[in-house]
């Protein structure tokens, strides 16, 4: 989806189409969720600290996030794609894998997906078609908004050589910053250093990873159920607490916050576990594994009061956030190879 939760705000405030608009929490450390393609001219993406956000657009629009509306409309378009589609694989609020193998035409059929969405919910999406689901997804990103590009892996290569790494999901800033200070600073470079190298910078496994996701190379298939593993809740507070007296009642609000989501999923897991950031921004997480599921808010609160109590912050905490895991974990997505994907 093109920009989704400024989308489905544009929709109930029309009179804010065409100007600089910004998704954002209000804190003084929130940081932005989606900005208008008009606010992106002036240096505003997703994850730029809203106070910078201000600075570099002072004319700038700011709402705040609405996530009930975002997950009913995200609803609505899912259910679109799977009235066309049989297999459809969500991956966010805003984005899912379509598997088009069986379609004779598939791009006519990705076009009508296209049309479909924009025409029953008035919101719009860009299109990746690929051989895997890597090429569809950059495909999807290359001509936003209202984009549809049709790509192999070959022609994934050629056309986004020259771009950085940090270009294709799986690389992030650290790794990027990593590979520049090799003297690899695109794709085309990434994708033609050889495995041995990459492996004595990176190790075994995630060196020549790199290097094969240069070369798009993908084989991973369409999960049609999709099941999270661990649920989350976290805060950044606008100013940083000291002591268990202050981060306590923190952790004890966003473990019923959690809790009450799992026990209305009627989802448990065996692993309990908190996270830290502290105003030097380091971040430590603890995590215990107990003999049986749980999602009580007593016996979650128990593990991670415990938890935290034992790591006694020594520093200001900036943020702090609980975590179940282990999920499900007798359940599986379905798995199928040799698709045809296409990234919406």
């Amino acid at each position: 989806m093109d920009a989704f939760y400024v989308s489905v705000e544009l929709q109930r405030r029309p009179e804010l189409r065409g100007k600089p608009v910004v998704v954002a929490g209000s804190g003084p450390r929130a940081v932005v969720t989606t900005a208008s393609y008009e606010a992106r001219r002036f240096g505003v993406f997703s994850a730029t600290p809203a106070e910078r956000a201000r600075r570099a657009c002072p004319d700038a629009i700011f709402i705040t996030p609405d996530f009930d509306a975002y997950r009913e409309r995200s609803r609505e378009v899912m259910d679109i794609l799977r009235s066309h589609v049989e297999r459809v694989e969500v991956v966010g609020l805003d984005e899912a894998y379509l598997d088009l193998t069986g379609f004779e035409r598939p791009r006519a059929a990705a076009r009508r997906v296209k049309a479909a969405v924009t025409e029953a919910s008035g919101l719009g999406c860009s299109v990746g078609i690929g051989p895997s689901k890597l090429v569809a997804k950059v495909a999807s990103d290359a001509e936003k908004p209202d984009g549809f590009v049709v790509l192999n892996a070959e022609e994934a290569c050629d056309r986004f050589a020259g771009s950085p790494p940090g270009l294709l999901p799986g690389i992030g800033p650290k790794t990027a910053e990593r590979l520049e200070r090799q003297g690899i600073a695109t794709l085309g470079a990434l994708a033609t250093t050889s495995d041995e190298l990459l492996s004595e910078w990176f190790g075994a496994r995630l060196g020549p990873w790199l290097g094969r996701l240069a070369r798009f190379e993908d084989d991973r298939g369409i999960e049609t159920v999709r099941f999270a593993k661990s649920e989350s809740r976290e805060t950044t507070f606008d100013q940083d607490l000291t002591g268990l007296g202050e981060l306590e009642p923190q952790l004890r609000r966003l473990s019923e916050q959690l809790c009450a989501t799992l026990e209305r999923q009627d989802r448990r897991g065996r692993t309990i576990g908190i996270k830290v950031r502290y105003d030097d921004f380091s971040t430590v997480t603890r995590a215990r594994s107990v003999p049986a599921a749980m999602n009580e808010l007593d016996a979650v609160w128990a593990v991670a009061v415990d938890l935290l109590r034992r790591l006694d912050p020594p520093r200001p905490v900036r943020l702090i956030g609980v975590r179940v895991a282990g999920l499900d974990e007798e359940q599986a997505g379905v798995v199928a190879a040799d698709q045809l994907t296409l990234s919406l």
